[in-house]
């Protein structure tokens, strides 16, 4: 995961979603939820700014790219970022959840499932809800 640090001038939202991407391929949505959201609150608590780590946006944001990652057969990111032009907005979030429900301190100290649409692979199995693995 070195490559994406060596490459950046900077850290920022596409390095986070390259990042997420190459946890997913490696380890699967599920521990990359955990092993995401762990750099990025350790991050946040290093640079002093604990309160600005967001337990349901971390997870939603791995759970987003692992769905396309799942999807795709794309063999290099750059490949996997053409086809996904969606993940680059960082907006997206907007989409399935209210900003004050993000904002709230349920969502930022842990899971709050989406309030305004369901994300693409509950619309698909039709079971509702499932985890970060994929089981139902």
């Amino acid at each position: 995961m070195g490559e994406v640090m060596a490459n950046a001038e900077r850290f920022g939202h596409r390095q986070h979603v390259h990042l997420t991407w190459l946890a997913v391929r490696r380890y699967g949505t599920g521990a990359a939820v955990d092993l995401v959201s762990d750099g990025i609150r350790r991050t946040a608590r290093y640079a002093g700014a604990p309160q600005k780590y967001n337990a349901t946006v971390s997870r939603a944001w791995v759970e987003l790219v692992g769905h396309h990652a799942d999807q795709s057969d794309a063999g290099d990111f750059d490949a996997f970022a053409g086809r996904n032009p969606a993940l680059f907005d960082k907006r997206l979030l907007t989409r399935f959840y209210r900003s004050s429900t993000l904002a709230g301190d349920t969502a930022r100290t842990g899971w709050v499932e989406p309030d305004l649409a369901p994300f693409p692979w509950h619309r698909a199995d039709g079971e509702g809800a499932r985890s970060a693995t994929g089981a139902p």
